[in-house]
């Protein structure tokens, strides 16, 4: 039974991530060359705690709010494609490029210029992206 659950949930936070990103994730979640085993376990378990029991909890935090959060972690953090990804689900839900763009006046204030400048750079190629689709 619980194998089905895991299935379930599985299944169900590729789902969300799919409605946050626009996109599946499975092109990102596929085997790498000399990976072991277990790194699907790590994949699956990332994914599921994200996309199925972080994301979801809408009843004090909107999806839209998490998502301008979540811009603001990862490049204070300086995690630049999970920057990406963060990126494209603040404007896939509703986070508009001017509010992304004061995330990133207050993150210089307190992260610093450097790692604020390096975030933008992949804010102006998401803008591009985003443009370019539109």
């Amino acid at each position: 039974m619980a194998d089905q659950d895991e299935e379930r949930d599985y299944a169900a936070a590729l789902d969300t991530a799919e409605r946050l990103l626009g996109m599946r994730l499975e092109r990102f979640l596929q085997p790498g060359v000399g990976e072991p085993s277990n790194g699907a376990d790590f994949k699956r378990l990332a994914t599921v705690h994200t996309f199925g029991d972080a994301w979801p909890r809408t009843d004090v935090l909107d999806t839209r709010t998490r998502a301008l959060l979540s811009v603001t972690i990862a490049a204070t953090l300086g995690t630049l494609e999970p920057l990406r990804g963060q990126l494209r689900i603040a404007l896939n839900n509703g986070v508009t490029r001017e509010e992304i763009v004061e995330a990133f006046i207050h993150i210089e204030a307190y992260a610093g210029a450097a790692r604020a400048f390096e975030g933008y750079q992949v804010a102006l190629q998401v803008f591009e992206e985003k443009a370019k689709d539109a």
